[in-house]
C-alpha cells in the first residue's frame, strides 16, 4: 500500500529477514541447555524473593519481553494488562502455578537496587551456611556407618550447627515485599512500565501468581545480579511474548524459534506475518500470533491473555514436545534460503537499471532463478525419537506429571511437517494459492 502511494507501482519482491541458525544450532541439547540455563534464573528468583519464596519452583514458568524501550510499539501496555488478567484467571482457578515475568529493556537508571543485591548475597550465604553443615553431617554419617552403627539424628547435629542454621533463617526475614525493578530509576514515578505495575497492581505480593521483574539494562554474563548472556537467558526462559503494535519484522521471536522457545507475536510483525503464511497452525509450533490488525485493543488483549493462559495449562510434557516443535521451524528462518530474496532483488533493480548487460526472462526469473527453486523444508537432527525415551535431550519429568501420557510418533510428526509447513515460494512468480484466487474469485485467505 505504501509503495502504490508513494511510487505509484506495487511491491516486486518482499526481502524477509534471517538468522544464523548454524549460530544457535545446539542438535538434540537445546532440550537440555533450556534446563540448565531455567535452573540459573531459579536461583536468580530464590535471591530475588527470599523472604517471599512460598511458590514452588518447579511449578514456576518464566515469561520475558526484551527490546528497546518503546512503550507502545513494542506491546509492552497490552501486556501488562493482559498480565493482570492471566493473574485473575490463576487465583480464580486456584491454580497452584507461578508466572515470573521478566522486562528487559534499558530505562535510564543510576545503579543496582540495593535490595536486589541484598537478595542475591543472602542467598549465597544461605547457600554456603547449607554446604558447610552438609559437609560436617556427610563426615560425621560416613565416620558413624564405618563402625556399623546407624547414627541418631537427634545427636548428628550440634548445637552450633544449629545456631548456624538460625542465623541464616533470620537473615531471610523480610518486612518488605520483593522489588518490581532491579536498579534504581532516574525517572520512577513518569516510567510507563512501573506506571502501570502501579495501576495494575502487580506488586509480587504473595497471593500474586503472575510476578514481574523489571530488569532495565540489557543482559550481560559479567553482571553481579543476572550474570547470563541473552541467548542463555532466553534458552531458560519458557515463553517470549512480543504482541508489537508495530513491527517491520522481529528478530527476537525469530531468535526464541531457532532456540527452541514458544514465542508470542502479532500479525501488524514481518516475522508474525511470515509464519501465517508457511505454517497452516503456528500455535502447534509454539507460534503465538495475536490479531492486532482486525481485532480492537481490547479484543487483542483477551486472546493475549487465553494464548498464556491456555501455555500454563499445559503440563511438562506437553511443553517438552512443544519445543521439539518449534525447533523444527529453525530452517524456514535461515538466511542460506532467505539470503534468495535479497539475491533476486538485486538482480531485479540490475536488470531495470541496465537492460543491455542484464537479463530478466518474462516471468522475471534472473540467472540465478534456477538455485531458487525447489526449497524443501528438511527435518532438522534434533528431534529426538520421543520426548519420554529420549533420556539425553529430555529432561527428567517431574513425578505429578509422569501419569499424563500424551502419544508422540515421529512419523505422525514428520507428516505433520509437510502437511502444515510450506516453503517459501519460488522467486519471480506467483504463489499458486494466489493464481487461483485470480482465477476462481475467492476472497479466503490463503494461509
Amino acid at each position: 500500500k505504501v509503495s502504490s502511494v508513494l511510487f505509484n507501482s506495487g511491491v516486486d519482491v518482499v526481502t524477509p529477514n534471517g538468522l544464523n541458525v548454524k549460530k544457535f544450532s545446539a542438535m538434540h541439547e537445546f532440550q537440555n541447555l533450556h534446563s540448565t540455563n531455567k535452573t540459573r534464573i531459579q536461583e536468580f528468583v530464590r535471591g530475588h524473593f527470599y523472604g517471599h519464596l512460598d511458590f514452588n519452583l518447579d511449578r514456576t514458568l518464566f515469561f520475558f519481553i526484551a527490546g528497546r524501550y518503546e512503550f507502545s510499539n513494542k506491546g509492552a501496555d497490552i501486556f501488562l494488562e493482559s498480565l493482570s488478567r492471566l493473574n485473575y484467571l490463576l487465583r480464580v482457578h486456584r491454580n497452584d502455578l507461578t508466572v515470573v515475568v521478566f522486562f528487559i529493556m534499558p530505562a535510564k537508571t543510576n545503579n543496582f537496587n540495593v535490595e536486589s543485591l541484598k537478595g542475591q548475597a543472602v542467598r549465597k550465604q544461605l547457600w554456603d551456611t547449607a554446604h558447610t553443615v552438609k559437609e560436617k553431617f556427610g563426615k560425621k554419617l560416613y565416620e558413624s556407618l564405618l563402625t556399623g552403627n546407624i547414627p541418631d539424628m537427634n545427636t548428628i547435629l550440634d548445637r552450633d550447627d544449629l545456631t548456624i542454621m538460625k542465623r541464616a533463617i533470620y537473615a531471610t526475614q523480610r518486612h518488605s515485599l520483593p522489588p518490581v525493578t532491579t536498579h534504581n530509576m532516574l525517572d520512577d514515578s513518569e516510567d510507563p512500565i512501573l506506571f502501570n505495575v502501579r495501576r495494575i497492581g502487580l506488586f509480587n505480593s504473595r497471593n500474586d501468581r503472575v510476578k514481574i521483574i523489571f530488569h532495565p539494562e540489557f543482559l550481560s554474563s559479567t553482571s553481579p545480579l543476572l550474570p547470563m548472556d541473552y541467548e542463555d537467558f532466553v534458552r531458560g526462559c519458557n515463553l517470549g511474548v512480543f504482541p508489537s503494535y508495530y513491527e517491520p519484522w522481529g528478530y527476537t521471536p525469530g531468535e526464541c524459534t531457532v532456540m527452541g522457545i514458544p514465542s508470542v507475536t502479532t500479525n501488524l510483525s514481518g516475522f508474525g506475518c511470515f509464519m501465517e503464511e508457511h505454517v497452516s497452525d503456528p500455535a502447534a509450533y509454539g507460534i503465538y500470533i495475536v490479531d492486532r490488525r482486525f481485532k480492537s485493543a481490547e479484543e487483542s488483549c483477551n486472546q493475549l491473555t487465553q494464548f498464556m493462559f491456555s501455555f500454563c495449562q499445559q503440563s511438562r510434557r506437553q511443553r517438552i514436545i512443544q519445543r521439539n516443535r518449534t525447533e523444527r521451524l529453525s530452517d524456514l528462518l535461515d538466511w542460506r534460503y532467505l539470503g534468495r530474496f535479497y539475491t533476486h532483488a538485486r538482480h531485479l533493480a540490475l536488470s531495470r537499471s541496465f537492460p543491455d548487460k542484464y537479463k530478466m526472462d518474462n516471468k522475471g526469473h534472473s540467472v540465478l532463478s534456477s538455485q531458487t527453486e525447489g526449497f524443501r523444508y528438511p527435518r532438522p537432527a534434533s528431534v529426538p525419537p520421543s520426548p519420554s525415551a529420549s533420556l539425553h535431550s529430555t529432561p527428567h519429568h517431574s513425578d505429578e506429571e509422569d501419569d499424563d501420557d500424551e502419544p508422540y510418533n515421529e512419523e505422525e510428526e514428520a507428516e505433520r511437517d509437510r502437511l502444515n509447513i510450506k516453503a517459501p515460494f519460488m522467486l519471480g512468480s506467483v504463489p499458486e494459492g494466489k493464481k487461483n484466487k485470480m482465477q476462481t474469485g475467492n476472497q479466503d485467505k490463503h494461509v
